[in-house]
């Protein structure tokens, strides 16, 4: 697996912890709703929701550990996320202050500041990482007799444990180095205030195509850098009283996309449609009424995104100057808002009794600026320069469009567009996308994917490919790995 294809894979893995924040968000919007004031004092239940999503956002870090090492194994195999909570937990118990002091028989006041921020994203990741390494490689190793016992699965987690030791030894020594290095980055973005979060917000956009924006986000959202935007605003009052958060400032990272994803690309799918052939302006009305919808109302956006992203990358460049243009604004009049999931219509309703929502309702009135923007700038360059965005193609008789209800008949239509079961060497997925290696990916018929739905095909390159789907890639991902199982039962009892 080459470089891209690896951090790939890291970018899918960090989707896993990461899908536990909407239920923190759901608890603690909700808990904010019942006590706007008084943040949970003046209610027993607001206080009750309020401290159930603090849990998961308190334990970001052990989740990442655990959530990387299942979802970078190969089998998605539950004896990985074990083996990452037990190396976690060997590592940062190791290079805690107290520790530290023990170890190295210096004074407690003498440990390094790092040492107290030992348990964080960054560290979680790492061993996550770790942890999958050595599942992949070690979990069907077969022991001698007298140890068979810990053959298998239940030898990895003794082997992450020893690995833990060996990774505190390392970070004992170069962990206060790399800590300051990730301070000093996050304070030099946090330095050029708006206009770093308006930079950040372009690259955001900028490396979706191949998957990286999730390692980018995990630097300004989490605890990396030393940032942690999404958990400090979540937090809320504690986050204010703890001295983490800043009304007006945390968020901040986060606010200029509601303008997005709920007003531009909404505004962008509508000079979709109105530019396209008016023999396919049903069919293209359908596809952007959903993939709008979906952005506006969940913030869901790669299969809008998608549709225009490949066959007009002008318009996807621009797409990443607006994003980072509104990020910018919002950032710069301090119209905050946050999120748990995305930036979309569910969110910003949660979050805006949030103690840390500063003037959100301006977004919805910066949003609305930038449908205009959006339709006006998307239909002006697609007329000008013949654009070739959905509906507006040129007609293709040879590719049979397929419409079916029935997921395994839909994912068995997958299979054959991607050249059959013999050429699917694995099969995966995140959250809107099918994440494959294929044996020959000359074998793949891009048309016909297109045909059966996909938003967006991506070749990463040694046989790694991605299909876009939206939502519905966990399912299809899931149909197909179990066409592929029955096929491989029926051909070992034939």
């Amino acid at each position: 697996m080459n470089i891209l294809g690896y951090f790939q894979k890291v970018g899918k893995a960090l989707m896993v912890p990461v899908a536990t924040l909407p239920a923190a968000a759901i608890l603690m919007g909700i808990g904010y709703w019942i006590d706007p004031n008084g943040w949970g004092a003046n209610s027993a239940l607001a206080a009750f929701l309020i401290k159930a999503g603090a849990a998961i956002i308190d334990n970001m870090s052990v989740l990442f550990a655990v959530g990387v090492a299942f979802g970078m194994s190969k089998d998605k195999d539950g004896s990985a996320a074990l083996a990452g909570f037990v190396g976690f937990l060997v590592v940062t118990t190791l290079l805690s202050p107290a520790a530290v002091a023990q170890i190295q028989g210096i004074a407690p006041e003498a440990v390094p500041a790092a040492f107290a921020k030992i348990n964080n994203q960054f560290v979680g990741i790492l061993v996550g990482i770790v942890s999958a390494e050595i599942y992949n490689r070690y979990s069907t190793v077969e022991l001698h007799k007298a140890l068979a016992f810990f053959s298998g699965k239940r030898l990895v987690p003794i082997l992450t444990s020893f690995a833990g030791i060996f990774i505190a030894f390392i970070l004992m020594y170069v962990w206060p180095t790399v800590y300051n290095s990730l301070v000093s980055f996050g304070e030099s973005i946090q330095g050029m205030g708006s206009v770093g979060a308006g930079i950040y917000a372009f690259f955001n956009r900028l490396l979706i195509p191949v998957g990286l924006h999730h390692a980018l986000n995990s630097v300004f959202w989490f605890d990396v850098a030393g940032i942690n935007d999404i958990p400090n605003f979540l937090g809320g009052a504690k986050s204010i009283a703890e001295g983490v958060a800043v009304q007006g400032v945390t968020g901040m990272y986060q606010a200029g996309f509601f303008p997005i994803m709920m007003f531009g690309l909404p505004g962008a799918a509508l000079a979709i449609y109105h530019t396209s052939k008016s023999e396919n302006k049903e069919k293209v009305a359908s596809i952007m009424i959903a993939a709008g919808f979906a952005s506006f109302f969940t913030g869901v956006t790669e299969p809008l995104e998608f549709s225009f992203m490949f066959l007009a990358p002008v318009l996807y460049l621009l797409h990443a100057v607006l994003t980072g243009v509104s990020v910018f604004i919002a950032a710069s009049m301090q119209w905050i808002a946050g999120f748990g999931f995305s930036a979309g219509l569910v969110d910003m309703v949660l979050s805006s009794r949030n103690p840390l929502a500063v003037n959100w309702y301006m977004l919805i009135a910066q949003g609305l600026v930038f449908f205009m923007i959006y339709y006006s700038v998307f239909r002006f360059a697609i007329t000008k320069f013949n654009l070739k965005t959905p509906g507006r193609e040129d007609e293709d008789t040879t590719t049979r469009v397929v419409e079916t209800s029935d997921k395994t008949e839909l994912a068995g239509h997958y299979i054959q567009a991607l050249g059959g079961k013999e050429n699917l060497a694995s099969i995966d997925a995140c959250i809107t996308r099918l994440r494959l290696v294929l044996n020959d990916a000359s074998l793949m018929d891009e048309k016909q994917l297109t045909a059966l739905g996909a938003a967006g095909v991506i070749k990463l390159g040694n046989g790694a490919v991605q299909v876009v789907l939206g939502p519905l890639a966990e399912i299809i991902a899931g149909e197909m790995n179990q066409l592929c199982v029955d096929d491989l039962v029926v051909s070992k009892q034939h």
